[in-house]
């Protein structure tokens, strides 16, 4: 009687698990078709992220356009090899003897040190929500150093990148779609403080002018002409301003799929790993960085708008595999956009299984649009996915798509 009832447990066991096996097949076989709605060049890959099983692919090893999932690669290694609390310094510096009347005989040099957010309290609460770094905090830096008149001028020093304002995709001048990058980047690029449709010319001689004025407001005696100028080694450091902390860098560049963000972000990391502070040895340093966490990617900007930026869907999902093994995975995984919540999927997957459950980076180009995460299942799995579609002739469909496959992966 007891082995009959064991083996009538084993049956039922059985048939669960080929009812279950059944399910994910059909699951499965509904993602394929959903991945040809919309694009005629698709690939998809999704894995159970705790025991590493493929639950579906389709075209996953075939290198595709990214978009803005490059976003992944480069913010990955930025919070990573960075740090997530870490915080990018404005520097400004004394070269010259300051008297007992308090004139400095010589200059200031305003230092730029890779801050994207950097501007005026005006730009940074009406642009930035409130998130940045106050260039006029420098003023009381000057005031405590007992400077009252500069005989010399304020100088811009942004030597810490090159002078290369785009990437590719724009020839390397400034693009529409990104802003003039600096290293003494102010206000994002943008010219005014009020109206944000034209860019400056040269944001570092724009930031020591705006502080330049404030000073002269504040009572300390400055030429108006400013200038650009290498900071001289003997020069005494007399103030410092830092950005908020790069995971709220980081979670403004994905939520927002923020160009300029990533952008500055890819030619620091080649300022503080690579060779120079060039788009180039920035994206040398993610590579790297992606082949130590078992993915790759072939890429030549950090934001995606470049379509020669590629990778696989696997490509992708290791990526993502990786980062939860990181030290900087939690917050990696935090600074992409709630589905249905917030930024470039506010008003996706409501609705559906997918809603407040995926954690996920979209990316839209001519012709590409991709969407690629994780997502935290009510049965207390966690799957990783990407779904990486070019070819792209309706991306409503796509869109929509990617969604109804999103919500299949946070069935499982």
């Amino acid at each position: 009687m007891r082995r009959t009832a064991t083996l009538l447990a084993c049956a039922c066991a059985a048939l669960l698990l080929l009812a279950s096996s059944a399910q994910a097949s059909r699951s499965c076989d509904r993602m394929r078709s959903l991945l040809g709605q919309g694009a005629s060049a698709s690939g998809l890959l999704v894995v159970d992220a705790e025991s590493g099983q493929v639950v579906c692919s389709r075209g996953a090893n075939g290198r595709r356009s990214l978009a803005s999932n490059t976003k992944l690669f480069t913010t990955a290694t930025a919070l990573s090899r960075l740090g997530p609390r870490s915080r990018i310094p404005t520097k400004l510096y004394a070269n010259g003897r300051i008297d007992e009347a308090g004139t400095l005989h010589g200059s200031l040099f305003l230092v730029g040190g890779g801050d994207p957010t950097l501007g005026t309290p005006a730009f940074i609460k009406s642009y930035l929500g409130g998130l940045g770094t106050n260039i006029y905090k420098l003023n009381r830096a000057v005031r405590a150093a007992g400077i009252e008149r500069v005989t010399g001028r304020l100088w811009a020093d942004d030597t810490i990148f090159d002078r290369r304002r785009g990437v590719l995709d724009s020839g390397y001048s400034t693009s529409y779609y990104i802003g003039p990058l600096s290293g003494l980047a102010f206000n994002a690029g943008f010219a005014g403080n009020s109206s944000y449709s034209g860019f400056s010319g040269d944001p570092a001689k724009l930031a020591a002018a705006k502080l330049a004025r404030s000073l002269r407001a504040a009572g300390v005696a400055l030429p108006r002409r400013v200038g650009l100028k290498k900071r001289p080694r003997g020069a005494e450091r007399i103030g410092v301003i830092r950005s908020p902390q790069l995971t709220k860098l980081v979670d403004l560049t994905n939520v927002y799929s923020n160009n300029f963000f990533a952008e500055t972000l890819a030619k620091l990391l080649g300022a503080r790993f690579g060779k120079a502070g060039t788009t180039k040895a920035g994206v040398g340093v993610i590579h790297h960085f992606a082949r130590e966490h078992g993915s790759g990617t072939e890429t030549v900007d950090g934001s995606g708008l470049t379509r020669s930026n590629r990778a696989s869907p696997r490509q992708v999902v290791d990526l993502l595999l990786g980062m939860r093994r990181d030290p900087a995975g939690d917050e990696f995984i935090q600074d992409l956009p709630l589905t249905g919540v917030e930024g470039t999927v506010e008003d996706r997957m409501k609705g559906t299984n997918a809603y407040r459950r995926c954690r996920t980076k979209t990316g839209t180009i001519s012709g590409v649009s991709t969407l690629s995460g994780y997502c935290f299942n009510k049965s207390g799995r966690v799957m990783a996915f990407s779904i990486l579609m070019n070819g792209v002739y309706n991306l409503y469909e796509a869109h929509r798509s990617q969604d109804r496959i999103a919500a299949t992966v946070a069935s499982y």
